[in-house]
């Protein structure tokens, strides 16, 4: 049986990101902190879910961008082990990246530019209650859950946009028609509570409405 309250003993941690150079960096830094014990370390989905499955740690620690899924990874962990305690560690910082993580089942979220110090505090955070955000990151979701969160289809529509395609291609592809793409970017335009398409390209850009890769 998985504890995960460990008490005395060190926290077993399993980490998992695609990158080799941070997955070494993430590993070092729990080898130099007493309280964690570095369980297993992984590099794509697969060997998270396999290595979990058979390790059994306290906590994950997890890129959501991991090859193979990182979200659908933190949501295949928690059906295996519905109390897992898992950490994301993500180059995006978006509302909407935040809260896929949580809904997945995420305990706690940080960017990759956080500091070791921040990192292991929110390591020690989730180990002990299950929950940390950073105040920026929970301020950012508080604002979400107040607003007005769009559609799937907005979703997709807004993907549409921001490619640069016109109502008529975006009909076409979506197979709705003009005047429905037309009453679906003014929901946008209207939720977002921009002006025009490139605004609302920027803005769910910086929410992580939509990625540029």
């Amino acid at each position: 049986m998985n504890m995960h309250f460990p008490g005395p003993r060190p926290a077993t941690l399993l980490v998992a990101d695609g990158h080799p150079l941070i997955l070494a960096g993430l590993a070092a830094l729990v080898a130099a902190e007493p309280a964690f014990t570095l369980a297993g370390q992984a590099l794509d989905a697969h060997q998270a879910l396999e290595q979990y499955a058979q390790l059994r740690p306290d906590l994950m620690l997890i890129d959501p961008c991991l090859p193979g899924g990182g979200i659908e990874a933190i949501g295949q962990v928690r059906a295996l082990d519905p109390q897992a305690r898992i950490v994301v560690l993500s180059a995006q910082d978006g509302v909407e990246d935040v809260h896929r993580a949580l809904v997945a089942g995420a305990g706690g979220y940080l960017p990759k530019q956080s500091g070791f110090e921040q990192i292991l505090h929110c390591l020690h955070q989730v180990a002990a209650h299950g929950r940390y955000l950073p105040p920026e990151l929970a301020k950012k979701l508080a604002g979400r859950i107040q607003g007005n969160a769009l559609s799937p289809r907005e979703l997709e529509i807004l993907a549409f946009l921001s490619d640069g395609k016109s109502n008529k291609v975006i009909a076409r592809e979506a197979g709705i028609g003009v005047g429905t793409v037309k009453y679906h970017v003014n929901n946008i335009l209207s939720k977002l509570n921009v002006s025009c398409r490139t605004e609302a390209a920027c803005v769910a850009l910086r929410r992580g409405l939509i990625h540029s890769y």
